[in-house]
């Protein structure tokens, strides 16, 4: 089945990885770097959609261009790109670059008062199932740093340079 576009899909990261004395410090004029998982596979997330391994497998093979970054899903506030996406054993890491590391944006993150990510997508390939749909194919449109993540572990787990 296929579906319709949606943001604030499952996200995922490790809550506990994010803190202090984990990344190096930070100043606010220097290039500022993020790290974390967009997606966990296996996991239900608020909207009781599941990710299941492989299902972006298509996407980023056939992406040409950078993934926007946002900031709370809005196409009006790209804070950066992605630089790196790619599916491992526990989900999808990406590795975004702050376009201006003075920003309010990169600020939050800097200070951890924001570290939640989610990613906006269209579902191409589905089943659903009486404790939600499974997601097989995804089509992958943005990442972004959000305040309130569909799955609670959606993090950024490395800020830095």
């Amino acid at each position: 089945m296929a579906g319709a576009r949606h943001s604030g899909a499952a996200a995922g990261g490790d809550r506990h990885a994010a803190g202090p004395g984990r990344d190096r410090l930070v100043s606010a004029d220097v290039p500022l770097r993020i790290a974390g998982y967009a997606a966990l596979f296996d996991r239900v997330d608020g909207a009781r959609d599941t990710i299941r391994p492989g299902a972006f497998v298509r996407t980023l093979a056939q992406r040409r261009e950078a993934l926007p970054l946002f900031w709370q899903h809005s196409p009006a506030r790209r804070i950066g790109w992605v630089e790196q996406a790619g599916e491992d054993a526990r989900g999808l890491r990406v590795v975004a670059r702050i376009d201006n590391p003075q920003d309010r944006a990169a600020k939050l993150l800097r200070e951890r008062a924001v570290s939640g990510l989610s990613f906006g997508y269209r579902a191409r390939v589905f089943h659903q199932t009486p404790q939600g749909r499974e997601l097989a194919d995804i089509e992958l449109f943005e990442v972004s740093v959000v305040t309130h993540p569909l799955q609670p572990e959606a993090r950024v787990h490395f800020v830095g340079v």
